[in-house]
């Protein structure tokens, strides 16, 4: 039954007008149609774009769009059965600052252009604790690379994350490469937030599924923003 869903799922994201789903051919090792045409193609302004990476069902990407009007969220993810959520959710409600990519993170580049992307937010990875998946860790030094080809020079990348394995990875990544750290918290929903002012307070209050099952379950949760731009990326 449940295998039956997924595919009648995948069949309905087929005809969304906000889900785009490049094959391999069209971002392997080239550039996709939509690069450094989102805004004026799909959103139809000129408004800053912010990506979620791993967006799984688009808790974040919807909820970021709905509080923020005057900006353009993408929530790439490379599971269609999760992103079919969020896309549909986005339909009904006529949120249209708003629309999925469903792609491998490793053919980001193949999709953004030099400059085109203002904010990265990454929800809830998976840690990849093993050493010889280092290079699939989505703030790697390798996958750090790819995101400078396309964000802008005053961007930033923002990490939340249950793993204090992956959090002290990456924060140790951001200071052997002299990243700007903006804020860097072991328990995002301890006394931190309350320092933060009460917009950045309620973008940092929307929880995915997954951060609500792991709060629930009494995980800390860990936040990390950077800027990544204007400083010598180590080789690897």
């Amino acid at each position: 039954m449940a295998g039956k869903q997924k595919l009648e799922h995948f069949a309905e994201m087929k005809t969304f007008s906000n889900v785009y789903e490049p094959t391999l051919e069209e971002v392997f090792r080239t550039d996709y149609k939509m690069k450094g045409k989102w805004s004026a193609q799909h959103f139809k302004n000129k408004n800053p774009l912010i990506l979620e990476l791993g967006c799984g069902k688009g808790e974040y990407s919807v909820g970021m769009a709905k509080r923020f009007p005057n900006y353009n969220f993408i929530g790439i993810d490379i599971k269609g059965a999760r992103m079919w959520r969020g896309a549909k959710t986005a339909l009904e409600e006529k949120i249209e600052n708003v629309c999925f990519l469903r792609t491998r993170v490793e053919f980001i580049e193949s999709c953004f252009s030099e400059g085109e992307v203002e904010e990265i937010w990454i929800t809830f990875p998976d840690p990849q604790p093993k050493d010889r998946q280092e290079k699939k860790r989505l703030t790697s030094p390798l996958f750090i690379a790819r995101y400078l080809k396309f964000l802008k020079d005053d961007g930033c990348i923002h990490l939340k994350t249950d793993s204090q394995f992956f959090y002290e990875y990456s924060l140790d990544q951001v200071q052997q490469n002299g990243y700007e750290i903006i804020e860097a918290t072991a328990d995002l929903y301890g006394e931190k937030i309350e320092g933060f002012d009460l917009e950045v307070r309620e973008i940092l209050s929307i929880k995915t599924h997954y951060e609500k099952i792991f709060t629930e379950k009494g995980h800390k949760i860990h936040y990390l923003k950077f800027k990544p731009h204007g400083k010598a990326l180590k080789t690897f």
